[in-house]
């Protein structure tokens, strides 16, 4: 780590390229914690999101029409929305009419912090477009194969449970990917309620050292790398629950 850093004031001092993360301890921790944190809010949000949208997909199917009217309007607000005013909205908007806390010093808080409707907006948003991405997987299964499975002696949850829903996540999964990926993309956001994820954090830094180029380029490159990865993973999932034999002679 000394050498790196001992590159990063010598590389300073021959180009003005002024990457303080590598030489300055204070700017590494900060910029390495919103790396953290941006993966923690994107790893949460994905699980909820995910939940949200097999859910909502069932209750698409549900024969009580308020339930699909519901899901319908819930679908409606947050894709027609910008995530950003979803954001303000749960933050400065429904945060207010909760109750308070006291913390452990005995001060009123709010009953959750900037994170939490971080993670709240975040899988919101991203849920909506997962119940339009797993309802089209579902769709994709044959009615035949439903059928069969009422006739076996499955429930109307049983049989989405062990059977609609493996069968319609292999259809869906390049629609659930590029979503997911847009979901790690959209949580720089969470920078406008001071969320100290790595937009955050580098805007920080840049202001104190007033090297907002040379960040601008490591938050690019960071973001590339974070997405790479998740693309990479999404990719080795999708491979790994092919239907062998299945879509084989593509490519040649």
């Amino acid at each position: 780590m000394e050498a790196l850093a001992e590159w990063g004031r010598a590389l300073y001092e021959a180009t003005g390229i002024n990457l303080t993360i590598l030489y300055d301890q204070f700017d590494q921790s900060r910029f390495i914690s919103g790396i953290w944190m941006t993966i923690y809010l994107s790893i949460i949000s994905l699980f909820f999101s995910v939940i949200i949208g097999v859910v909502g997909a069932w209750a698409q199917g549900s024969p009580i029409k308020a339930v699909r009217w519901a899901i319908n309007g819930f679908i409606v607000l947050f894709r027609n929305t910008p995530p950003l005013v979803q954001i303000f909205f749960f933050y400065f908007g429904i945060s207010n009419l909760l109750p308070y806390v006291e913390d452990a010093d005995g001060m009123r808080a709010p009953l959750f912090t900037n994170i939490q409707w971080a993670i709240i907006s975040l899988s919101l948003f991203a849920g909506a477009f997962n119940i339009e991405i797993f309802r089209s997987g579902i769709e994709a299964v044959p009615k035949s194969t439903l059928e069969a499975a009422e006739a076996l002696g499955y429930t109307r949850l049983g049989a989405y449970r062990h059977i609609v829903l493996p069968l319609a996540i292999r259809v869906c999964l390049p629609a659930l990917n590029n979503n997911l990926v847009n979901l790690l993309k959209t949580t720089s956001l969470a920078y406008a309620i001071a969320v100290p994820e790595l937009l955050y954090a580098s805007k920080q830094i840049w202001t104190d050292a007033q090297n907002v180029p040379t960040m601008m380029v490591v938050l690019l490159l960071t973001y590339v790398a974070l997405v790479g990865v998740l693309v990479w993973a999404m990719n080795a999932w999708e491979r790994s629950m092919a239907v062998p034999g299945y879509g084989q002679g593509r490519g040649r």
